[in-house]
């Protein structure tokens, strides 16, 4: 008897833990928190019920959640931006997300309050764009790529547009303006 006691307790304690949520503010390959890749936008309303979603660009009469929106916590704190590949189609897929909240991350510890020298220490760059204002930084094989302001640049390379920008001119403190992630979709027609 005691033996199947203790073995329905180990196969329920089993259950519980496999019924457990994923962390809600991971960042993967393919997902940040409970939305995944292949969330369709109509989708949103569901996935964020507990938050406040801001559509930008409201439709008249649109049948699901279109466009541009904004994501809310309940305290009001704004947590992320998505962007459709259509702005009119609800079955339209996410093509970027602006991440806001620090509470999403990758895990090792990356979010939008973090700074250059995380990324250089944890993270393989893939490429560095010279923008007029910003620096897109790429991050190898993954969806994020970050923004840096050029102002926290050195002089000498700051105002020059057409220069090519070396990880090791960004100070390590510098901040981000913008962390991103980017989905992208080659087939759109399934």
């Amino acid at each position: 008897m005691k033996k199947i006691l203790f073995t329905s307790f180990i196969v329920s304690l089993l259950f519980v833990q496999c019924g457990k949520d994923a962390d809600p503010f991971l960042i993967t390959d393919g997902s940040i928190g409970n939305l995944k890749k292949d969330v369709r936008m109509k989708q949103i309303d569901s996935i964020f019920a507990l938050d406040s979603i801001v559509k930008l660009n409201p439709i008249e009469n649109a049948l699901g959640t279109q466009g541009e929106v904004e994501i809310y916590d309940q305290e009001g704190k704004l947590l992320l931006l998505i962007t459709p590949e259509d702005d009119i189609d609800p079955e339209a897929r996410i093509s970027n997300i602006k991440v806001f909240d620090e509470r999403y991350r990758t895990d090792l510890g990356l979010n939008s309050k973090s700074t250059f020298k995380e990324i250089k220490d944890n993270y393989k760059i893939a490429a560095i764009d010279n923008a007029i204002n910003l620096v897109v930084v790429y991050i190898k094989d993954s969806d994020i790529f970050i923004t840096i302001d050029k102002k926290q640049l050195p002089e000498n390379i700051r105002y020059n547009y057409t220069t090519k920008i070396e990880a090791s001119q960004i100070p390590n403190e510098a901040t981000f303006k913008y962390f991103m992630i980017s989905w992208d979709h080659p087939d759109t027609k399934d």
